[in-house]
């Protein structure tokens, strides 16, 4: 682990018992933890911008199972980005609704294409991606 450095933040009064209430809301320990988390937020989506950098992730869709073909087209659409696929989870939400996640892990480019093609399947009721990194360039 890199060696801890101190610097100073000039900031005015108002916007700083702004950022102490997020804190508190938040959870944080102290405002150190907070500012870290913020600098990695910001370096994280620098990495979604870089189409050719691998991200980590998720795709979750919901879906009624009853739909004729639908759970069969998914399966399709997901062999055939098995590369991608670390994992995936389905729950049963009631009757009708299922819920699945899917882990994943590649280039944005990839990740993103796969996504759309999920959520894109006719029947799909909602679907959201969600990049993170790998962690490996955050420090």
């Amino acid at each position: 682990m890199a060696e801890l450095v101190r610097f100073g933040v000039s900031i005015n009064e108002e916007l700083l018992e702004k950022f102490d209430n997020l804190i508190v809301q938040k959870g944080y320990s102290n405002r150190s933890e907070a500012i870290r988390d913020l600098i990695r937020n910001q370096l994280v989506e620098l990495e979604w911008q870089d189409k050719d950098h691998e991200v980590a992730g998720t795709i979750t869709i919901i879906y009624d199972h009853h739909v004729r073909g639908l759970s069969k087209q998914l399966l399709e659409v997901q062999h055939g980005c098995h590369d991608l696929i670390l994992s995936t989870m389905h729950l049963h939400l009631d009757h009708h609704n299922c819920l699945e996640v899917l882990a994943v892990k590649g280039l944005v480019k990839e990740i993103q294409g796969a996504a759309h093609q999920l959520i894109g399947v006719r029947g799909v009721k909602h679907g959201r991606l969600t990049i993170t990194s790998t962690g490996t360039n955050l420090g």
